[in-house]
């Protein structure tokens, strides 16, 4: 079931996204299955704001996603599930959940960030409704959110920005 993430998950969606990682490892994006998980700080800050969920299992989560607001969208900052359940559309269980959120909250839609390539990034999120921006459809906010993942290094591999 989907709900609020709590502080006492915190650590646990660390373990989320380490694990979602591993499966990059075997396209040759080693670099990004070795990067940190985001810190305690940052999930803080989106579970305090209501903006991190979870799909708790029975015994804690092993998906979730993180949701900001930017130029008037909901933009999914990251959304994980652990491999050992995934397949099972949890992910786009959460998406789901997060456009009712958006839509809540009187916001346009959904945009988010991803690796154009990855079978289970960008192809997954086209059959989930999302289209590819080109730059010149790009807000400043989500500039900004390009601009931060080019400095964090995470265009060593194609990446594109997709609105719903």
């Amino acid at each position: 079931m989907i709900r609020l993430a709590t502080t006492e998950d915190l650590p646990a969606l660390q373990d989320i996204e380490r694990a979602a990682g591993e499966p990059f490892r075997a396209l040759g994006m080693a670099a990004i299955a070795d990067d940190d998980p985001p810190s305690i700080a940052d999930l803080t800050a989106f579970q305090r704001d209501g903006r991190a969920w979870v799909w708790d299992a029975g015994d804690g989560p092993v998906a979730y996603l993180l949701a900001e607001v930017v130029d008037g969208h909901g933009h999914i900052e990251q959304v994980s599930v652990h491999p050992d359940h995934a397949r099972r559309g949890l992910g786009r269980r959460l998406i789901e959940h997060a456009a009712e959120w958006a839509s809540r909250e009187g916001l346009a839609g959904l945009t988010l960030t991803t690796y154009a390539e990855v079978p289970w990034n960008a192809p997954y999120y086209a059959r989930l409704g999302f289209t590819t921006l080109d730059e010149e459809s790009l807000t400043e906010g989500l500039r900004a959110v390009r601009a931060h993942e080019i400095a964090r290094g995470l265009d060593a591999w194609p990446r594109v920005t997709m609105r719903r």
